[in-house]
């Protein structure tokens, strides 16, 4: 049909038009309002889901910063960046769990061993007082032993604290000189004990702080003379080079010891039970403050059992060029 021009309305819109927006306009607004619903619903949900992972997380920073370091997330569900996060925030807190355990059973260990030279001391000091007939050169004699050893554990655990901050100018070291030194240094003490030293290797040269590594490489000697067999021992002291690295190995005669026993003697004031025990035994830091030195020089330790009884213990560092200046 055709509409006449001269037939449209005043306004200019035809009927049929106008009829259709009249069907349409209700319609569109209210899918319109549908999608609107929808979305934001839809949206509501997704983000719900998206962040409770976060949420998850946030709840367990909470409780690790109120002191409660056991707690861990356990994300489930698959591996994407939320599920990283979790995985690796849990390896953080079960790290700083084991850490801050150590630090207290560190402390306890060191109030112990401390309180015991002081409560001889005043025990000692107590019975010169009460009793007139003391001999007061014997009150003397223990009381400078016992200080003697107060001493020695407080320099030992300065030692630890200044090895563990790193705080140390690093330079050109040769371990087989060190080796050398500690050898020569200890040699009356071997004598004392029936040991033989004897000494191999070739040069080593690393980097970091030559009175660190000489206590490290000192400590190792004195402890493979120490607990060795109660005569005839051996201990076979040597340094060598590995592609990348250079190795101090510190072997002696002894005791059989078990792997499990092996592991825990890097542990303060850990003294193997099966150890032969002398006067010469140390404060129990000796291999402590060697794996604190050697982490510290950015190096490996390994402690083997002997399978004819004692000990091998290897230390491993970054090698350096012997012509490097730093």
């Amino acid at each position: 049909m055709l509409i006449n021009p001269d037939d449209r309305p005043a306004n200019g819109v035809f009927p049929v038009r106008s009829a259709l927006l009249d069907v349409f306009a209700p319609r569109a607004a209210a899918v319109l309002v549908f999608l609107l619903v929808f979305g934001l619903l839809g949206g509501w949900i997704l983000a719900g889901r998206m962040l409770a992972p976060l949420t998850r997380i946030t709840d367990a920073t909470r409780m690790a910063t109120n002191g409660s370091l056991s707690h861990r997330i356990r994300l489930p569900g698959r591996e994407d960046e939320f599920r990283e996060l979790a995985d690796a925030f849990d390896t953080m807190l079960a790290q700083i769990e084991t850490h801050v355990a150590e630090q207290r059973r560190f402390a306890a260990n060191a109030s112990h061993e401390l309180r015991t030279p002081l409560a001889i001391s005043k025990t000692l000091l107590d019975v010169a007082r009460t009793d007139p007939d003391h001999v007061t050169g014997d009150v003397i004699d223990r009381l400078s032993a016992v200080n003697a050893r107060a001493v020695d554990l407080t320099e030992a655990l300065l030692l630890l604290s200044r090895a563990e901050q790193r705080s140390f100018t690093r330079e050109p070291v040769d371990l087989s000189l060190l080796a050398e030194e500690a050898t020569e240094t200890l040699l009356p003490l071997a004598e004392e004990h029936g040991v033989t030293i004897e000494t191999r290797g070739d040069v080593a040269p690393t980097s970091g702080s030559p009175a660190l590594l000489l206590q490290l490489t000192t400590n190792l000697l004195h402890n493979a003379i120490v607990h060795n067999l109660p005569e005839q021992g051996t201990v076979w002291v040597g340094t060598g080079v590995r592609p990348g690295t250079v190795v101090l190995t510190v072997e002696n005669t002894g005791e059989k010891l078990t792997p499990e026993l092996a592991a825990t003697l890097t542990e303060p004031f850990q003294r193997g039970t099966e150890r032969v025990r002398t006067d010469h035994a140390g404060v129990g830091l000796g291999l402590a403050i060697v794996r604190t030195i050697t982490h510290a020089h950015d190096g490996t330790l390994t402690i083997t059992p002997r399978t004819a009884g004692g000990l091998r213990v290897t230390v491993e560092l970054p090698a350096v060029s012997p012509h490097t200046d730093r």
